[in-house]
Parts: structure tokens; C-alpha cells; sequence
């Protein structure tokens, strides 16, 4: 941990560097003989989760109690996978909102060649899909005015997610908003280019991306949290 890092947190070469190594020998072995080097690019990651939760918390109300508590393990779970090399090959954390009134995730994923930062919602439950679809089906309009937003477009393209090849059952084919009814996961993504993540500018891009979701968030948490006649429930 360097003074550095504390005045301005901030993803280093070394990291990647690790990450690569990493990746090309990624057995116990090696892994045991540069636990230094892991914890101190660990200590480096959790300096920059900290300081973006800092951030975070500005424009959001943030249930995770602390940047290193937002950090997910190095540690593969190779019980049901084929791949059974024991360490991931990138950093990861995520940020709960806090309250049940506060819908939708915070996620960053930072790996050379493939880092993003995303949020929203990986795997609604089935009675929390269904108020969603039919908010959409009721009135699609508030949800394509955030999706058509300047802002929205320029950050995230457009919605991502796993969809239906059809109508989900109880929708017509020929809804209106059946492009957005397929929907079965709603996720806002962003990538980021190496030399994006490794710039000095990249945890205030985090921090703007995820306050680019808060239109979002705002628009699910209502629908799933407020009943037909706008009550709480």
C-alpha cells in the first residue's frame, strides 16, 4: 500500500501485470510463491473501492459497508465448472443500494482486455419480472424516454441482457413493446479500454457511469416497489 495509491486511487500497470501472470500460470503453486505481489495489488484494489464508494455514496444511499467488503475473491468455485483453474483472472466488487425502496446493483469488473463497469438486474425473481412487464406493457413510454436519452445512449448504447426468442406467455407477439417485453435480465453496461482503466480519470468515469443508471434505477425501483395506485408495497 503506498501513499500514492491513498492520495490518488488509481488502477496501475502492475496490476494488470499480475492479472497476466496470473492468467498464464494460474495453478497453487505460483500463485503461493507471489502472495506478496497478489496482496499488494490487493491492497491497491481495495484502496480504489473505497475511494469509488466514497463517490458512490454522494449520489446514492449505499447498503455495502465499505470498499473491501464490496470486493469479490480471487478464489475460483470449481465444484460444477470443467474449468478448473483455481483463480479468476480479474477484480471484481459490486455495491448494494441501501433499502428495499432502492432497487438495481452497482458492478465493476476490471481485467486487461475486458473490463466494464455494469448494473441492474442480473436475475429478477419471477413476480419482480412480471410487475416489470407489465409497467412496459401498460405504458412503455417512460422506459424508452430513458433509454432513448442522449446521455443514456452515449455511456450504455442500449439495454443488454438475456431475452426470449418470442412473446413471454400472457403477451401478444404483436405488443407494441414486445422488443422490450423479451426482456429477461435488464443490465447497463459499459466497457473500458486498458488505457481508459489505467488513466487517472477512470474512478470518476466509474462514478459517472453509475450515476448515468440512476434514471434507470429510479423508474425500476418505482415500478417495483409501488402498486397500481402508486402506494408503497
Amino acid at each position: 500500500m503506498t501513499s500514492d495509491h491513498t492520495a490518488h486511487p488509481r488502477i496501475d500497470q502492475a496490476g494488470f501485470d499480475f492479472l497476466n501472470s496470473l492468467k498464464e500460470n494460474n495453478n497453487r503453486d505460483w500463485f503461493n510463491a507471489h502472495k506478496t505481489a497478489y496482496q499488494k495489488e490487493l491492497d491497491h484494489i481495495e484502496i480504489f473501492a473505497e475511494a469509488l464508494l466514497a463517490q458512490l455514496s454522494a449520489h446514492d444511499l449505499i447498503e455495502t459497508p465499505s470498499g473491501k467488503k464490496s470486493l469479490y475473491r480471487i478464489y475460483r468455485d470449481t465444484r460444477f465448472s470443467n474449468d478448473k483453474t483455481p483463480y479468476k483472472t480479474y477484480w471484481s466488487g459490486s455495491f448494494k443500494r441501501a433499502t428495499k425502496y432502492r432497487r438495481g446493483g452497482y458492478y465493476f469488473h476490471i481485467q486487461p482486455g475486458n473490463s466494464f463497469v455494469s448494473g441492474g438486474f442480473w436475475g429478477p425473481v419471477p413476480q419482480d419480472l412480471k410487475r416489470i412487464r407489465d409497467d412496459i406493457s401498460f405504458d412503455a413510454t417512460p422506459l424508452r424516454k430513458i433509454l432513448n436519452n442522449k446521455s443514456f445512449i452515449s455511456t450504455f448504447k442500449t439495454l443488454k441482457g438475456e431475452q426470449l426468442k418470442t412473446a413471454p406467455k400472457g403477451f401478444d407477439t404483436a405488443h407494441e413493446a414486445i422488443d422490450l417485453l423479451r426482456y429477461k435480465q435488464f443490465l447497463l453496461v459499459r466497457p473500458f479500454s486498458d488505457e481508459e482503466v489505467l488513466s487517472n480519470h477512470f474512478l470518476k468515469e466509474v462514478s459517472q457511469t453509475f450515476q448515468e443508471m440512476r434514471p434507470f434505477f429510479d423508474y425500476m425501483s418505482e415500478v417495483l416497489t409501488t402498486d397500481t395506485n402508486g402506494q408503497a408495497g
